[in-house]
């Protein structure tokens, strides 16, 4: 585990990260790809990779984050990183396991997408307000899955 202090980043856009020192990427000793659980000022904590962009370690500070934290980019904040070795595994929605059990070929596929691919999907089918909405949500993934 470790921590450190920093300006959180504007990237652009509305766009805003957290700029990871490369030496303690480097201490890691896992590549410039890490799995971390990141605990921003003591307080809230969330899972996300460290990636490699423009020369730069970063780690994604998405809207959820910043409005969960009440920071944003220009903001200080104290960063503590621990490597997250944990599965990463998504809750299938009831609509589309339902639809994984008609079209196994589908559920095949889900099972080699990566974590931020299935959350992505999982997101967009759960938010649907109605029937109508989560059901073209659900045609829409297994028309990505299967085209």
């Amino acid at each position: 585990m470790v921590s450190f202090r920093t300006t959180l980043w504007a990237a652009g856009g509305n766009n805003v990260g957290i700029v990871v020192p490369g030496d303690i990427v480097r201490g890691f000793d896992r590549g410039k790809r890490v799995p971390v659980v990141v605990t921003v000022d003591g307080g809230y904590s969330f899972r996300n990779t460290i990636a490699s962009m423009g020369g730069q370690c970063l780690i994604s500070f998405n809207a959820e984050t910043r409005t969960a934290t009440g920071k944003g980019a220009g903001d200080e904040i104290e960063v503590v990183l621990e490597v997250d070795n944990a599965p990463r595994t998504v809750d299938i929605p009831a609509a589309l396991a339902e639809a994984f059990i008609v079209d196994a070929q589908a559920a095949k596929v889900w099972s080699t997408l990566s974590y931020s691919k299935q959350r992505a999907h999982a997101q967009a089918v759960e938010s649907a307000k109605s029937d109508d909405t989560r059901a073209r949500r659900v045609r829409k993934v297994l028309d990505e899955l299967l085209p």
